[in-house]
C-alpha cells in the first residue's frame, strides 16, 4: 500500500490549505482507494497560519482585540500545550479594514499587543508571531504600547495610532514591555528580509500596497527613522543595528518591535514545517503532493512548496505540485517537482475567485495523480 502525504499551502482568495488538501485527497482516493493518505495543511507565517495549525494539532481560542482602525475585531489564536500562535493578518490585516478603506498613516498594531497579553496570561513557553498581510506601518508602536511601553508626545500624553502618531514621538521607555516577554521564546515567523528603513524598508516597499502615496511613504519612513533615533537617545543602544537587520521591516515594522522585545526571526516556511510536524510525516511516506495558489519566482526563494520539496528529497521521496497557476518553465520546476499541474491549464474560467470550480479542478488533479503516478510509486517502493 502506497503512503501519500498531501501538504499544500492555501490557494489565496479561494481555498484554505485544509480545503485544498481534502479536495486533492478525494480525487486521489477515487483513483487509488487503497492508498494511505495523510493530510497536512501548511502555512508560512502569513494569512492562514492559524487555520493551518488548527487543522492539525493546535486548538483555536477566540479573542476580541483592537483591529487596524481601533474598532474591535474577533480573531482566533492557535494553542498547543505551552505554544501559542498569533497571526498578525487576522488582527490588523488589510483584509479586515472596515469597508476595505485603507488607512496607511493611522492603522495600528495595538491589537497584536492585546493578543500577546491574552497569550501571556496562559504562561506560555513560546509565542509565535506569524507576520504578513498587515495594514499597518507603525513600527509595532501600537503593540509596544499595549504591553506597557511608554511612547509619549513632548508634553507626556501617549502618541496617537499608526505611523502618523509615531511622528509625534518624544519619549520612549520599553522597560515594562520587555519585562512582559521576559522568559518567553518569541518567534517572528516571516520570509520577508526587508530592513526597517530606506529604499528597501517597510514603508517604501509595502506602504503603497497599504494605500500610501509617495509623500506618505516618505512621511512614514521619516517617522520610523525618528523612532529609531528616540530609542537610541533613551539608551536602547542596539536600536539602529536591529533596524538594519533582515526582517525588521516585516509586517509594517512588527518585526522590529519583536526584535526590541528579544524576539528572533525565523524563516516562516521552514519554521512552520517543523512546528506542524512535516518531518515525521515525510519519514513514513512514499509520495508527496504539495502546492500553492501561484508557483512563480517568489516560490523559488524558499516558499512552502519548495521548502517541503527540499525536505522530502532528503528522504528520497518524490514530490508532485498542484497550483492555481504556474509561471515557471518546466526545466525550473523539474528541479523540485516530479510533476506540476495548474488549474489555469484546465479551464478558461477564473478559478481563483470561484471556490466550487477550484474544488472540482483539485479533485480532478488528485485523480490524475493517482492514475499517472501512484502505481509507479508503488513499484518503486515495492508496496
Amino acid at each position: 500500500m502506497v503512503s501519500v502525504l498531501i501538504a499544500p499551502d492555501k490557494f489565496k482568495g479561494s481555498l484554505s490549505a485544509d480545503e485544498v488538501a481534502r479536495a486533492l485527497e478525494r480525487g486521489l482516493l477515487e483513483g487509488a482507494p487503497d492508498a494511505r493518505v495523510d493530510r497536512l495543511a501548511l502555512a508560512d507565517g502569513g494569512e492562514g497560519s492559524v487555520a493551518a495549525a488548527c487543522a492539525g494539532q493546535f486548538s483555536a481560542e477566540e479573542i476580541t482585540v483592537a483591529g487596524p482602525t481601533g474598532q474591535p475585531v474577533t480573531a482566533c489564536i492557535a494553542v498547543r500545550g505551552r505554544t501559542v500562535l498569533i497571526e498578525a493578518a487576522a488582527i490588523c490585516g488589510l483584509g479586515i479594514l472596515p469597508g476595505g478603506h485603507k488607512a496607511p498613516l493611522t492603522a495600528t498594531s495595538r491589537g497584536i499587543g492585546q493578543a500577546l497579553q491574552y497569550a501571556l496570561a496562559g504562561e506560555p513557553d513560546t509565542i509565535v508571531l506569524a507576520l504578513g498581510g498587515v495594514a499597518t506601518t507603525d513600527g509595532g508602536a501600537g503593540l509596544l504600547q499595549s504591553l506597557g511601553a511608554v511612547l509619549a508626545r513632548k508634553h507626556g500624553s501617549p502618541i496617537g495610532p499608526g505611523g502618523a502618531g509615531l511622528a509625534e514621538l518624544h519619549t520612549v521607555d520599553l522597560a515594562d514591555a520587555r519585562a512582559a516577554l521576559a522568559g518567553v521564546d518569541l518567534v517572528l515567523a516571516t520570509d520577508v528580509d526587508n530592513p526597517l528603513l530606506g529604499a528597501s524598508g517597510t514603508a517604501a516597499v509595502y506602504g503603497p500596497q497599504k494605500g500610501a502615496t509617495p509623500s506618505e511613504v516618505r512621511e512614514l519612513d521619516a517617522a520610523l527613522a525618528g523612532f529609531v533615533r528616540r530609542l537610541e537617545a533613551a539608551g536602547t543602544t542596539e536600536a539602529a543595528h536591529l533596524a538594519d537587520a533582515p526582517g525588521a521591516g516585516a509586517a509594517g515594522g512588527l518585526g522590529y518591535a519583536g526584535m526590541l522585545l528579544g524576539g528572533r526571526v525565523q524563516s516562516g516556511a521552514d519554521y512552520f514545517l517543523t512546528l506542524l510536524g512535516a518531518d515525521e510525516l515525510l519519514a513514513g511516506c512514499d509520495f508527496v503532493v504539495t502546492g500553492e495558489g501561484s508557483l512563480d519566482e517568489q516560490s523559488l526563494s524558499g516558499k512552502l512548496p519548495v521548502a517541503l520539496a527540499r525536505r522530502a528529497h532528503r528522504h528520497g521521496t518524490s514530490v508532485h505540485a498542484v497550483a492555481g497557476r504556474c509561471a515557471l518553465p518546466a526545466d525550473t520546476t523539474a528541479a523540485h517537482f516530479r510533476s506540476v499541474q495548474a488549474l489555469t491549464d484546465l479551464t478558461d474560467q477564473d478559478c481563483a475567485s470561484d471556490r466550487a470550480l477550484s474544488t472540482r479542478l483539485l479533485v480532478r488533479c488528485g485523480r490524475t495523480l493517482a492514475d499517472r503516478w501512484l502505481e509507479h510509486a508503488g513499484r518503486e517502493t515495492g508496496r
